[in-house]
């Protein structure tokens, strides 16, 4: 079948059916002969077992009739029967168990990697897809069960198909046995989706039960705890949260065992029916009667196995696969519009046309219709107190976000249709909510431009760049130190020393198309801050050739008056635009906290 012709099918089948199915193809595309062969062994499996009850009857008109013959034929077939089942179940359990193992990571690789490779970071926000992705990472760690699970329930079906062909043949009335084990299966397919849907409601809880739960135990928040008195507190709280989610759960549990419950009685009671019926309704030889109790209890046992099974599928892999899927298909969507090239070099800038953003699951606009043009080769200052919306800014140019309304433009091109991995690979910088990779030295730097992650050169010619040269001499190792006090070896390492580092990853990649520097200094006094801004300033006026705009985002205005341009931000709206001087004529808001900000430092 062609991938075409795949796809079309894919497209066919019901939604539940298309996330099963696409996970099966995942599982197929890294393993497909263990797959092939575990299913076709745990159908072999199958067959013996299920032929249990047809020596049971010969075993029974032998020994009614004296027919040693018969007896022996019996008893060489249980003996088969049982040594086959033992043998096919035992290899067809270890080939299964090598495909879950193999396939596991290919699985989980696969999820974090979506998760990782979403070109936005808006689903990490919302609250509502927060309590998707929460139940998907719980249920990773079984989604590799599901496929013994498959062929588990393959196995199941066709020992349950061959027991109703078997009771046909002692009478056709028999075969509703099946029809009063519906609703077994119908309580069975029911019960896993509405305690995931409770489980679900009450993420919110059970996330902020293990926030707390991680406050309270791990070593960063540890002195503050400590200090605060707070421990207790928090454990109340996180005992309180954990009530709160479990109670609905609880509830729901309990409800759907009673119906479930119940559904096995209507069984137990048609299955008692139907041996009475035999035995005294149809007067059937003792052989009939012998296998209708051997395939009538084992029905029993099938049906059992079936519906749990058929229940794991439906609460573990039909959910799982759904969540999976929905990730799949978000990751997609965000980039089915992609299909215009990153430039090499920047002719006229970037403009904002009447930009609006808004946080995911928040109507406040952060900012508020926003027009605005940086010129390309020029070093732009975006200014403005806290909370007024800058480093928002910087985050729509890295492409974390999409924005509310408006649109961004690369030399008149739209942004949202470049590659957010292309474009992101001409972009450099660093940001003021840096993460701190306790890595050796060298690697922590090195991330920046992951090619060059072992270029030492590169490397240390970074953090010359980044003014960082004095914390790798104090570092016992240089490069080689291993960061973060937690390992072996490893050092503590000041927030200071963590943003010069942070910096100088930044500076790893040459020729950027955006250099970004959002307010990488807050850590250093103003003055030293001052320096290196001006260091930066000066480094990006040399002609490069590629157009490139350095963007230094700061809220102290005594540091940027060496930008070319100026762009002051005040409640989400930008309120003015120029060089310093220009601003300072003009007298307006950078001139006044100007002014307040550099009376301060006299």
């Amino acid at each position: 079948m062609s991938s075409r012709d795949a796809a079309a099918t894919d497209e066919e089948l019901p939604p539940a059916l298309r996330s099963m199915w696409r996970l099966c193809k995942l599982g197929y595309q890294h393993e497909p002969a263990l797959m092939v062969v575990a299913f076709v062994l745990a159908l072999l499996a199958a067959l013996p077992d299920a032929l249990m009850a047809v020596w049971l009857k010969v075993l029974g008109d032998g020994v009614l009739h004296g027919n040693h013959g018969r007896v022996r034929l019996a008893a060489v077939g249980l003996a088969a029967s049982a040594t086959a089942t033992w043998f096919l179940s035992t290899v067809s359990t270890r080939l299964q168990r090598r495909f879950r193992d193999r396939v596991t990571i290919a699985l989980e690789s696969h999820v974090a990697k979506l998760q990782a490779s979403v070109s936005t970071i808006a689903h990490q926000e919302r609250p509502e897809y927060l309590d998707r992705l929460s139940v998907l990472r719980d249920q990773i760690f079984v989604l590799d069960h599901m496929y013994m699970s498959v062929f588990s329930t393959a196995g199941w079906i066709l020992r349950l198909a061959v027991t109703v062909v078997l009771l046909a043949s002692i009478h056709p009335v028999l075969v509703l046995l099946v029809v009063f084990a519906l609703p077994t299966v119908s309580t069975s397919s029911w019960r896993p989706g509405v305690e995931r849907k409770a489980e679900e409601l009450g993420a919110p809880a059970k996330r902020l039960s293990r926030h707390l739960f991680t406050t309270a135990t791990t070593a960063p928040p540890g002195k503050e705890v400590r200090v605060t008195g707070i421990g207790d507190r928090l454990l109340t709280d996180r005992r309180a949260a954990w009530e709160r989610w479990y109670g609905g759960v609880s509830t729901t549990r309990w409800a759907s065992a009673v119906w479930h419950t119940l559904a096995w009685a209507v069984f137990g009671g048609a299955y008692v029916g139907a041996i009475v019926f035999v035995s005294s309704g149809l007067h059937a030889p003792a052989g009939d009667v012998l296998l209708v109790l051997a395939a009538g209890a084992r029905l029993s046992q099938y049906v059992g196995a079936t519906v749990g099974e058929i229940g794991f599928l439906r609460g573990i892999w039909l959910d799982g696969s759904r969540r999976l899927a929905w990730l799949e298909d978000y990751a997609a969507a965000l980039t089915a519009d992609e299909d215009l090239p990153v430039p090499d070099r920047l002719e006229d800038g970037i403009t904002f046309d009447h930009v609006s953003f808004a946080y995911p699951g928040t109507d406040r606009l952060v900012l508020d219709d926003v027009t605005l043009a940086l010129p390309a080769g020029a070093v732009v200052a975006i200014v403005g107190e806290n909370g007024a919306g800058k480093t928002t800014l910087v985050k729509l140019l890295a492409k974390l976000y999409e924005p509310t309304s408006g649109a961004i433009c690369i030399d008149g091109r739209p942004l949202h249709r470049m590659p957010a991995a292309e474009w992101r690979a001409r972009l450099a910088g660093a940001f003021q909510d840096f993460f701190r990779f306790e890595f050796r030295a060298r690697h922590s730097v090195g991330v920046g431009d992951i090619a060059r992650l072992d270029d030492e050169p590169a490397v240390v010619t970074a953090v010359d760049r980044a003014g960082a040269a004095d914390v790798v001499r104090r570092l016992g190792s240089g490069l080689e130190t291993q960061l973060g006090p937690t390992w072996p070896d490893g050092v503590e390492v000041s927030f200071g020393q963590w943003q010069k580092l942070a910096l100088a990853r930044g500076f790893m990649r040459d020729g950027p198309l955006l250099l970004v520097l959002d307010e990488p200094t807050a850590a250093l006094d103003a003055e030293t801050e001052h320096a290196l801004f001006e260091r930066y300033a000066a480094g990006a006026r040399h002609d490069t050739g590629d157009g490139r705009i350095t963007i230094l985002v700061s809220h102290r205005f005594s540091t940027v008056r060496m930008a070319d341009l100026i762009v002051v931000l005040d409640g989400a709206r930008l309120v003015e635009v120029g060089t310093h001087d220009d601003l300072v004529a003009r007298g307006g808001q950078y001139a006044e906290l100007y002014g307040i900000q550099a009376s301060a430092y006299r």
